[in-house]
């Protein structure tokens, strides 16, 4: 009888532990996943500092110390999310079972190497658990409009990308035959680098023409950049309106007035199920 009386309190101290840990449903839970947040949030600023030698070097046995902390944490919570899981293997094996371990091991590492800040950096993947918190699912409906936009659209993006790479291949080797090797265009591929440098508006400025009839091309090209980065941003935004229209489907179409079958062609007169003709 005791023994089945400890089994029970074992038994529900561990489920307790999981809605804690594993669930967000419950204000225990949101609290916990806040905290984690809260927690990954610092460690990866102070990781930041340590990257500084000047602070490094004023409080740098403060941020170890930080930095240790949090891994002792993170090794517990990982332990936690084992011992209480329902199938502790297939938590081990998943993606933020694997995450949850890497984040806890970077200090360890740096015993041996000298680069365990960047083992450390993955710890901002952790940061994926907001999801979970905050259960984000019109955020998420919103991101499968705008897939299923790019998806709409994905041809025409890639004629216009394809377009674009022949036009600064053009471009960057008229540049080449202009400037030249004294101007620094030392070799077709670098005045290629430069035209989609040029034509994307960035601008580094570490190549630049200086004869009038390079600089004539490279104004015509920067014209034409502000140009070419409307078009793909204009055929997604499109497609994410259509999408967004009460009833539409994945092709943009309204969804049958008859069957209510959601999904139809993108230039589909009637349902595909039924044959009532379509609302534009």
């Amino acid at each position: 009888m005791p023994q089945s009386s400890t089994r029970f309190h074992k038994q529900h101290w561990r489920q307790s532990l999981y809605r804690v840990i594993f669930e967000a449903d419950t204000a225990a839970g949101k609290t916990f996943d806040v905290l984690l947040l809260w927690v990954i949030i610092i460690s990866l600023f102070a990781t930041m500092l340590q990257s500084s030698r000047s602070v490094n070097q004023e409080i740098g046995g403060f941020l170890t110390a930080v930095e240790w902390t949090f891994t002792g944490l993170f090794l517990c919570e990982y332990m936690l999310r084992i011992a209480t899981a329902r199938r502790p293997l297939r938590y081990i094996f998943s993606f933020l079972g694997l995450i949850d371990l890497l984040a806890s091991i970077p200090s360890f590492l740096g015993l041996i190497f000298d680069f365990r800040q960047y083992f450390v950096i993955i710890r901002v993947i952790r940061l994926m658990r907001i999801f979970t918190i905050f259960k984000l699912s019109r955020y998420l409906r919103e991101a499968k409009n705008l897939m299923a936009a790019l998806r709409e659209n994905r041809q025409k993006i890639l004629v216009f990308l394809g377009a674009v790479i022949i036009l600064v291949v053009i471009m960057g080797t008229l540049m080449y035959s202009i400037e030249g090797e004294q101007n620094g265009f030392t070799s077709i591929p670098r005045s290629i680098y430069w035209a989609v440098v040029t034509l994307t508006t960035v601008g580094y400025g570490d190549i630049a023409p200086k004869t009038v009839p390079g600089q004539t091309l490279a104004s015509l090209i920067m014209l034409m950049g502000y140009s070419i980065i409307a078009v793909p941003t204009g055929l997604v935004t499109a497609g994410f309106i259509r999408n967004m229209q009460p009833g539409s489907g994945a092709g943009g179409q309204s969804s049958c007035p008859g069957c209510k079958h959601p999904e139809h062609d993108a230039d589909a007169n009637y349902c595909k199920k039924c044959g009532t003709a379509l609302v534009e």
